[in-house]
């Protein structure tokens, strides 16, 4: 688990902080303890019936949703729906729909606010490229100010099922979900949006 790395050490130092007699620091550290484990926490969630509906990748706000997005892997006329994660946010990413990953692609660069759009292009990033039934699908871990450790834990060649985990981004983020032309986008600015349950758009039939 991710959350270890933080949490043993901050345990330990509260426990001495706590045994020496420096019970303030030993409190301010337990609450240190708390936060962490919250920013951690990996709920369960269950994606709506449907095999056309694609679900969100992450949790957070709706920053901008572009329907004229173009891409090495993505006609012009693609879309791309960006969602901002605040440090309260469940930083688990998912996938968005079942399929296999064909690529992955770790770029580096700036750690501008995430809520910045040239982040999407300027941030550090890492893309991760779903083949699917609707058309190659992406999702765009980025870097923001605060968080500056992108996880991805899919490797090319792996299946994964809707809703399944993909990866973290560590303290406030923004995640990039592209899509083929032929989607319905039901989202829209300033949305709410719950990882792995919400409906972000529907692919089109016929």
């Amino acid at each position: 688990m991710d959350s270890l790395w933080f949490l043993v050490p901050l345990i330990l130092v509260s426990a001495l902080l706590f045994f020496v007699g420096y019970n303030f620091a030993g409190w301010f550290t337990v609450g240190l303890i708390i936060f962490v484990a919250y920013f951690f926490r990996d709920p369960v969630r269950t994606p709506p019936e449907g095999e056309d509906l694609l679900v969100a990748p992450a949790d957070g706000k709706i920053v901008k949703v572009d329907t004229a997005y173009a891409s090495p892997d993505h006609d012009e006329g693609s879309v791309c729906i960006s969602t901002f994660l605040s440090v309260f946010n469940v930083h688990i990413q998912r996938a968005p729909i079942a399929g296999t990953v064909a690529r992955k692609f770790y770029n580096k660069g700036k750690f501008m606010a995430a809520w910045d759009h040239k982040a999407s292009l300027d941030n550090e990033q890492a893309l991760t490229v779903f083949k699917t039934g609707i058309g190659p699908v992406g999702v765009k871990q980025i870097a923001g100010f605060v968080a500056r450790r992108i996880i991805t834990w899919a490797n090319v060649g792996s299946s994964l099922e809707r809703s399944q985990r993909l990866g973290l981004i560590r303290f406030g983020s923004r995640v990039d979900l592209i899509l083929p032309p032929e989607v319905t986008v039901i989202v829209k600015v300033g949305d709410h949006v719950k990882g792995g349950e919400t409906v972000m758009a529907r692919a089109k039939r016929g």
